[in-house]
């Protein structure tokens, strides 16, 4: 028998109808939370990683179409972008030509599956939030379901906790605020609790691809599908060098105690580490969130952990509402799908270029998609057209909701190609055919248009 809080959740998890094994999970996290469990990684516990570059990694056409013929993609599509404003799945902003996020993924996957031959079967992993919106938008791409396979599985949920007591909190104004999803860790869970695991192992595939369906370079690749099926190994996840951007975001590294690769996200990170957290030149890499796993070797880890991979928690803590400061702190238990990573010995990380990591997270970040950086190719693949990407931060009290965003660039993005940086300070509205060129800084103490075709350059 566990305690009130714990009893309290699980009945309210039965009562919506919550899969038994994502049950059994989440008591497996409360019951660490109750004994003070953080899921904080000590610097001193961990030391910096090394790996192989995939621009080193010989890899035949071969083996690479071989192995993407048994590659199953799952794109992970639970974000309703609610810090950009929105109340849908994110994946619907439009982002190029007209085209959304998950116009370009399903256009990636079938220029794929014509150029291997290949099945290639693309599962989108959606919250109870972003379901329907997403199976709506996807309707038009009558080839894009694999016969046999769903194209969508969802995403489990759990109750959020008031930190006061770790009793569910009540919201009765929005039931749905009582809920939150148990982070991008709960995949396992819910692959295995929908029975979807079982059927991709029946159905022939080997490995499964995993990335965010906001981050539009991760492609399912056929040369780093060739190089994970010739490693060998259960599990890997492609890395990227950590830029400036990256100093207060996760990296990689290597468990002292056993040898290991470990994720260590921000929010596992003591405050007297967080300057080695920082630390470019220590901690150098850090994750695309593109994974790739063995189907034989999760189910064996699965069924060997009771459906319960035992990921370490990560404890947030945010308000009821995050929108309203007012209402009670509560957490939120999570996982995150890359610290599986320490969970298979002969796990593998790669460094892949910047191209496989853009990320939309930020309307800077939306910005920079919708210029002219990228193009877009025939095979849907983006294609960085600069020799850099420039670092973009707009005034978060006039750009930060797409609504607003939109409103400042009716006409669409400024040309970045020629950019190094772009700073705006202020309520700045943009015509059409604006040219940034170098380091260009706006100020701007009061509502200011930048007429069509104005060439920035330095201080604006």
């Amino acid at each position: 028998m566990g305690s009130k809080g714990l009893e309290m959740a699980r009945a309210k998890m039965q009562d919506a109808g919550v899969d038994p094994v994502a049950i059994d999970t989440f008591a497996h996290y409360y019951r660490l939370l109750e004994h003070g469990e953080t899921g904080m990684i000590a610097e001193s516990t961990i030391s910096p990683l090394e790996m192989p570059a995939l621009a080193d990694v010989e890899v035949s056409d071969e083996v690479a179409a071989e192995a993407i013929r048994t590659t199953v993609v799952i794109k992970l599509n639970g974000g309703l972008g609610t810090s950009m404003g929105m109340d849908r799945a994110k994946s619907l902003l439009c982002v190029r030509r007209g085209l959304s996020f998950l116009d370009i993924i399903a256009r990636q996957v079938l220029h794929l599956r014509k150029v291997y031959d290949a099945t290639l079967p693309l599962v989108f992993m959606n919250s109870f939030r972003t379901s329907a919106d997403t199976m709506a938008a996807l309707a038009r791409y009558q080839d894009l379901q694999v016969d046999g396979l769903p194209l969508e599985f969802l995403q489990n949920k759990v109750p959020k906790l008031l930190l006061s007591n770790l009793v569910p909190a009540s919201f009765p104004k929005n039931p749905d605020l009582e809920w939150c999803p148990p982070g991008h860790g709960d995949l396992y869970t819910a692959l295995r609790g929908t029975g979807l695991l079982g059927r991709l192992r029946d159905a022939g595939f080997r490995h499964v691809f995993v990335s965010n369906s906001d981050n539009l370079g991760a492609v399912p690749d056929a040369r780093v599908a060739g190089w994970f099926a010739a490693s060998g190994a259960p599990f890997a996840i492609e890395a990227v060098r950590r830029t400036s951007s990256d100093r207060k975001g996760g990296h990689f590294a290597q468990r002292k105690a056993d040898g290991r690769i470990v994720l260590r996200e921000s929010a596992q990170t003591l405050d007297a580490d967080l300057d080695a957290l920082a630390d470019l030149d220590r901690h150098r890499f850090t994750s695309t969130n593109n994974l790739w796993f063995d189907l034989d070797a999760m189910t064996e880890a699965l069924d060997a952990r009771q459906g319960i991979l035992g990921l370490p928690m990560i404890r947030n803590v945010k308000h009821l509402d995050p929108v309203d400061p007012t209402t009670p702190e509560v957490v939120q238990i999570e996982t995150a799908m890359g610290a599986a990573i320490e969970i298979f010995e002969g796990a593998r990380t790669i460094e892949v270029g910047r191209d496989r990591f853009v990320p939309v997270k930020t309307t800077n970040d939306l910005l920079v998609l919708r210029s002219d950086i990228y193009d877009l190719g025939r095979d849907f693949v983006l294609d960085q057209a600069s020799e850099g990407v420039p670092f973009v931060d707009l005034d978060s009290d006039f750009y930060k909701l797409v609504r607003d965003f939109d409103k400042r660039f009716p006409d669409g993005a400024p040309s970045l190609r020629e950019a190094t940086s772009l700073v705006v300070d202020g309520d700045v509205t943009f015509g059409r055919g604006v040219r940034v060129v170098g380091d260009v800084a706006i100020k701007a103490p009061s509502a200011r248009r930048i007429e069509a075709s104005a060439v920035l350059a330095a201080d604006a």
